[in-house]
């Protein structure tokens, strides 16, 4: 028994109904057109900016050589009619508003209960071009764009397996934001896969404010302090890619040009495309390297601040690490004042136009840091190695 339609077969109260649902009458962008197809009136909605018009024409010019024929049932119509492959049809109100507010035009024909959904959009959208983020020196020059579609179509056309597959989910009340799992079905780990399942469907907010990093906070709450990630995030089709043929899952959402990258390890984090562009020899010395730098940053200001607390443990072929000079300031005072100087140029480069960062960085780096020392207030030892770790 076919499901009941929220519509019914009188053209002037669905034209009616999805007025009043869709507010037309408060939005400029929603636009409306009562045409005449083969003696039978139809309403055509659709968003200005989301819909490709050359399609539109096309569709118009062909509704207007059906014959009465043509429009016997809505199957009939849907054979006959619609020379557009991308349509399905739909009597449930919600649904019809969710994929109208998404960019499909929906068409209600009079005599028909259910309502045409044609995907006939396009999304403002840049180029594929390569983020500045996750720069190589051999590889692809692509990556991922703020379109869904686009998004999946990159890694389609790397993976040309049948067992790959996309969910779509869609979390948020009023955003409904498009949530898409990738992976492959063969090499993916199935408790982590139901596991990601179950935190999506789960999630209750009104929206995704601000995308994939809300998507995350949603997925995993903290608990406690954790300082270490439990994913990575990645701008490159290539890497995630190679994440997902590894049997990893990769995490899209609509709007966002970073995908998430389920699960990851500390080794994960510091790997980087150019790892697997360059010969295995010449990838591992540059993974190895980066994990080298990485620990330093971690260990290297501790331990010379224990080292400075502790003379006597030194050797003495290390005594050159001391600090010679006069100490006015304590040294744990001088490395939590000099991160706190650091982090606030990082934020003062990040907002600063380009014309003006070089010469920000020339004051910062040696105005700031020569008067510093010259006054007093910090050592040399201490501004070298922040300078190092930072």
């Amino acid at each position: 028994m076919p499901a009941m339609s929220d519509f019914s077969c009188n053209v002037k109260e669905n034209i009616k109904r999805l007025e009043t649902s869709l507010n037309v009458e408060r939005n400029f962008d929603i636009l409306q057109r009562e045409v005449m197809i083969a003696g039978h009136r139809a309403g055509f909605f659709f968003i200005d900016g989301f819909v490709r018009e050359d399609m539109v024409e096309k569709l118009m010019q062909f509704f207007y050589s059906l014959k009465e024929s043509d429009m016997e049932n809505l199957d009939v119509f849907l054979e006959n009619g619609m020379p557009y492959t991308e349509v399905e049809k739909s009597g449930n109100v919600d649904t019809v508003i969710t994929q109208f507010l998404s960019g499909v035009s929906v068409m209600v024909v009079d005599g028909f209960d259910e309502c045409l959904l044609i995907d006939c959009r396009t999304y403002p959208m840049r180029s594929v071009s390569e983020p500045w983020k996750d720069r190589v020196l051999r590889g692809s020059r692509d990556g991922f764009v703020e379109t869904l579609v686009s998004n999946a179509a990159l890694l389609r056309r790397r993976i040309r397996d049948p067992k790959f597959s996309m969910e779509l989910y869609g979390v948020g009340r009023r955003s409904r934001s498009d949530v898409v799992i990738c992976y492959i079905s063969d090499s993916v780990d199935k408790s982590v896969l139901t596991r990601m399942r179950k935190l999506i469907q789960s999630i209750d907010v009104d929206a995704l404010t601000m995308n994939i990093e809300s998507l995350a906070e949603c997925m995993f709450t903290h608990k406690w302090i954790n300082p270490f990630p439990k994913f990575k995030y990645s701008e490159r089709p290539d890497t995630a890619t190679a994440a997902i043929l590894d049997g990893n899952i990769v995490i899209m959402v609509d709007n966002s040009p970073a995908v998430m990258i389920i699960p990851a390890s500390i080794f994960d984090i510091i790997e980087e495309a150019d790892d697997f562009n360059f010969s295995p020899i010449i990838g591992s010395y540059l993974r190895i390297t980066r994990f080298f730098f990485s620990i330093v940053t971690w260990i290297l200001t501790p331990l010379w601040l224990l080292f400075v607390n502790n003379p006597d443990w030194v050797p003495e072929f290390l005594k050159f690490i001391l600090i010679t000079d006069d100490i006015t300031v304590p040294v744990l005072l001088q490395l939590l004042i000099l991160e706190l100087a650091v982090d606030g140029l990082k934020l003062a480069a990040v907002n600063t136009p380009t014309m003006l960062s070089t010469p920000l960085s020339i004051v910062a780096g040696i105005v700031v840091g020569e008067y510093a020392v010259s006054s007093g207030w910090f050592n040399p030892e201490a501004l070298l190695y922040m300078a190092v770790v930072t």
